[in-house]
């Protein structure tokens, strides 16, 4: 009997065992992406989840300040693939944040046009013998206004200071690029450069804008609320286009202009988090399907932005662009910002 009820036993458990698979099913891939609105749309990552058979999690950004902390978390492991300006680049770099980039494994650079194929040209974009970033999105900060309240389109940034439009104006919550706008206010001739004598009046420039302004964004969807909401007639455009197609849609008669002393642009590339590892041919699979067709498509046609693989005629060669350059001190340019929103006077705005 004992016999027979081992037998029994046995037989049960190969019968149990004949119905558990071999080998646990491996898990799907999954993609980290760190990017700003618009830049991976919903159809863009469901055509890249299918052809790779991965999952696909974005995490958006606001401000580069935003980039910065999340990258910094955890030395950058939390994400494997994010897009940052040719500005920035380098501070990720001096981190050791970037992998370099494999361009055997990205055949769609060959879809790039001249000027954003050639890597070694572009300032920022390398260190030493490897390419760190691929150019993807680029846009100028141009000024947009509102056509049935200013009858005369606005030619210079000092617009934004104008005591006619005071709390029209609508402008962008960031230091770094916020004090290269107040150098161009005051004529600098590097607005990435301030050197120790700029600070003072760099800083006046800025608490006269918190002061003018209506109100500071941080995102382009925010800004077209804001806009309404204050029934602005004056923004600073720090995403470009992109915001000119969003008001336009809120139904804003908005029209788009670079002032005379040119507009400050930024180039967005796709970088390889260093932390990313075992995820790296996916991150290069990611990059590839950013610059197929429909993917560029979508982001100069939805978004208003420029890509780098076709010709829009919104974004023509110009000597009005001046290209972001990394600034002299983003940290001290944050800090300050910070304590001049927060309604600080000048003296305990750059008090130590």
């Amino acid at each position: 009997m004992q016999q027979q009820r081992r037998k029994l036993m046995m037989g049960l458990g190969l019968g149990l065992m004949s119905r558990r698979p071999l080998a646990a099913p491996q898990s799907r891939p999954r993609l980290r992406v760190l990017a700003w609105p618009g830049y991976a749309e919903p159809e863009v990552i469901k055509s890249f989840e299918q052809s790779s058979g991965a999952s696909v999690e974005l995490t958006l950004i606001d401000s580069d300040l935003d980039l910065w902390q999340k990258m910094n978390a955890k030395q950058g492991a939390n994400f494997d693939v994010f897009a940052v300006n040719t500005a920035e680049l380098q501070r990720y770099i001096g981190q050791g944040l970037v992998a370099p980039i494999e361009r055997g494994l990205i055949p769609n650079l060959a879809l790039q046009l001249p000027r954003f194929r050639q890597a070694a040209a572009i300032p920022g974009l390398n260190a030493g013998q490897d390419v760190l970033g691929v150019p993807f999105a680029f846009a100028e900060m141009g000024l947009i206004y509102d056509r049935r309240q200013l009858q005369r389109a606005p030619d210079s940034i000092s617009a934004l200071w104008d005591p006619g439009l005071s709390r029209r104006v609508v402008a962008y919550n960031g230091g770094t690029h916020n004090f290269s706008l107040a150098a161009q206010a005051l004529n600098l001739p590097v607005p990435f450069r301030l050197s120790d004598k700029d600070w003072a009046p760099a800083v006046d420039r800025l608490i006269a804008l918190r002061r003018n302004a209506a109100g500071f964004y941080t995102q382009p969807e925010e800004s077209v609320a804001l806009f309404k909401s204050r029934q602005a007639a004056l923004m600073f455009a720090n995403f470009g286009r992109q915001q000119l197609l969003l008001l336009k849609a809120a139904g804003v008669d908005a029209a788009y202009v670079i002032p005379k002393e040119g507009a400050l642009a930024w180039l967005d590339c796709w970088v390889i988090s260093r932390a990313a590892q075992q995820n790296s041919p996916l991150a290069h699979a990611w990059i590839n399907h950013l610059l197929g067709e429909s993917a560029s498509q979508l982001l100069s046609s939805r978004q208003g932005l420029g890509n780098t693989t076709q010709e829009t005629p919104d974004y023509p060669a110009g000597d009005k662009l001046i290209w972001l350059q990394t600034v002299e001190n983003e940290a001290r340019r944050n800090h300050l910002w910070h304590r001049i929103l927060s309604g600080d006077r000048a003296a305990k705005v750059l008090a130590p």
